[in-house]
């Protein structure tokens, strides 16, 4: 999937992780999205993949933050 064909989905979250101050949680995505915890997990990861988001594990949790190319595609 290129980012010329993100879902909807995947449009909110990158969108919502440009409006935080910090690395947010899975669980943060998805509470703020209204999906569950491992619909945001897979969104996520998609996106990773695409390099627009990137990821680090901090103790049990994933932090999720945009890329460079993330904030780039916002600008389209």
């Amino acid at each position: 999937m290129g980012t010329a064909h993100m879902d909807d989905l995947d449009s909110k979250i990158v969108r919502f992780l440009a409006k935080q101050d910090w690395p947010v949680t899975t669980e943060t995505v998805g509470k703020a999205l209204g999906i569950s915890w491992n619909t945001a997990q897979v969104h996520l990861y998609t996106l990773v993949a695409e390099g627009l988001i990137k990821g680090k594990k901090v103790g049990r949790q994933n932090q999720w933050m945009l890329t460079e190319k993330g904030w780039d595609f916002l600008k389209k």
